[in-house]
């Protein structure tokens, strides 16, 4: 797919990094969107060059050269990676039922905002599907002959959602508690480590142990027994592994700039069932499984010799 134009309002959420903004804004420019939201977080006061980055990525408005409603909302004060991202998509919904949320790193393909927008009226009303994702980290592997799979997880490197769901967000996570959520992750998941690993990411969270937004958004899709749509080719490349990221330093990641592609034609799946070894596949590198086992094995293995030794 070489030209489309989208018709899902997008949200573009910007901070310092105004070279990889502006990449994505091309590509956004590209579809022509009607209505474009821009949020971006303000500087931190003890990184001074931080204030003149966040004024060159904040410029891209006056890119803006097609016919367009803009909003924006421009942050004075640096609130930090969970608070900034999140009232942003809380003042995206507040004005929209439906839309694209794009980060500066998130390079997408053409077809990326043509399978959002399909996506998202297909499922409009559909409560069993919650998300829809942007990329896909298998490498070419597929799951199933369609064009996309349904995922329990939720990945946001370029996604899409409607307020119905967002209205269901909650930040602090301040419903759930953790007696409660240690037995519940045991029914999501059926290999143990992963659900003990969600379970330390549920704590962490809860004391503020990780400045972030999206997990909060995957427990809530978990707990709500949601779907997610996921392409079956990657719609989406993450140009933002490097020095200065908040989340993605390392720039030999296997996932960094994983290629795009594109899709002309969209087919669905026969069952509409989650492809559960597909976010297992997932899980196995994201949280490095192989290794973690085989250190819990032998750490029990020495335990048991020690244990055999002193009687």
């Amino acid at each position: 797919m070489t030209s489309y134009n989208v018709k899902s309002p997008i949200l573009f959420l910007i901070f310092n990094r105004p070279d990889t903004t502006l990449e994505v804004f091309n590509q956004i420019k590209s579809v022509k969107p009607g209505a474009l939201y821009i949020a971006a977080d303000g500087p931190r006061q003890d990184r001074p060059a931080e204030a003149d980055l966040c004024r060159e990525a904040r410029a891209i408005t006056e890119l803006i050269d097609w016919e367009c409603e803009v909003k924006t909302l421009f942050r004075t004060e640096n609130l930090g990676c969970k608070v900034a991202v999140s009232s942003a998509i809380d003042w995206f919904f507040e004005q929209v039922e439906e839309g694209i949320v794009l980060e500066d790193d998130c390079l997408p393909s053409t077809s990326f905002f043509y399978f959002c927008d399909e996506m998202l009226e297909k499922y409009r009303l559909d409560t069993r599907i919650r998300h829809v994702a942007g990329c896909n980290l298998h490498f070419g592997k597929t799951w199933g002959d369609a064009s996309y799979y349904l995922s329990e997880s939720s990945n946001v490197w370029g996604w899409a959602t409607w307020k119905r769901v967002w209205k269901d967000y909650d930040r602090n996570l301040t419903k759930y508690d953790a007696t409660e959520v240690e037995y519940q992750l045991k029914k999501l998941f059926y290999d143990p480590f992963v659900a003990e690993l969600w379970f330390q990411i549920f704590k962490d969270l809860k004391a503020n142990k990780i400045d972030t937004w999206d997990y909060q958004l995957a427990f809530c899709n978990y707990f709500n027994f949601g779907l997610s749509v996921n392409p079956n080719v990657n719609l989406v490349t993450n140009i933002g592994f490097r020095a200065d990221a908040t989340h993605t330093p390392n720039p030999e990641s296997k996932f960094a700039k994983m290629p795009s592609h594109e899709l002309t034609v969209i087919t669905h799946p026969k069952y509409f069932l989650p492809e559960k070894d597909a976010d297992n596949d997932i899980f196995k590198r994201e949280f490095d499984l192989e290794n973690r086992k085989r250190k819990h094995y032998s750490l029990r293995r020495r335990f048991k010799r020690w244990l055999r030794r002193q009687f």
